[in-house]
């Protein structure tokens, strides 16, 4: 039976990696994948076409959505809710709440599988991941390490190397704009800003 699932986890967790090796194994067995993304990212290109791409350098094209687009049709006019098709959301804390409950939808036909962030840089739940928690079939996490060694869950926002709770809360980056850490890091971090 078809399933929606959300696989979450922090910054530099390698879950665009998770996504692309799910990919893989899917098409390894005579699975069609549709990978997709919002337009919102738009830091990959390949070659000039847009791609899901991990920080290990594993990459695949992919096709985007807007904000705007219901993805039960997008899914469906792609041609992509027979019996051996999957449908893998890289990024997808970027989803509306009705582009979730549209994929839920699409699950009643072909599994879905979405990677995303669980929350911002502020620990709020982003929309799309909340809507995902409340009625994925399947949770989990992909967990990452902190820079003391204990399991991290919040990501970090960088400005000029030191972390900040100010802004819009989608801003575009890597390593040099976030950083995984745990909550105990976090407050300490936030401590020494205020401090300063």
């Amino acid at each position: 039976m078809a399933k929606l699932y959300f696989k979450f986890g922090t910054m530099g967790s390698s879950k665009t990696a998770s996504a692309l090796m799910c990919k893989f194994n899917y098409e390894e067995r005579g699975f069609r994948v549709l990978l997709i993304k919002s337009c919102i990212d738009k830091r990959d290109e390949q070659n000039g076409e847009i791609v899901v791409k991990s920080r290990i350098g594993l990459w695949s094209k992919c096709y985007t959505f807007s904000c705007e687009q219901n993805l039960f049709e997008f899914v469906k006019d792609k041609g992509y809710l027979n019996s051996r098709d999957v449908v893998i959301v890289d990024e997808a804390q970027f989803l509306t709440k009705e582009q979730v409950e549209q994929l839920k939808e699409v699950s009643e036909f072909v599994p879905v599988l979405c990677y995303g962030l669980l929350t911002n840089f502020k620990t709020e739940l982003f929309e799309g991941s909340k809507r995902l928690v409340e009625i994925a079939d399947s949770l989990h996490e992909i967990k990452s390490v902190c820079r003391c060694g204990k399991k991290a869950n919040v990501n970090a926002r960088l400005i000029d190397g030191k972390i900040s709770v100010d802004g819009d809360e989608i801003l575009l980056g890597g390593n040099s704009s976030y950083e995984a850490v745990c909550f105990s890091c976090y407050e300490k971090l936030l401590k020494e800003v205020k401090k300063n």
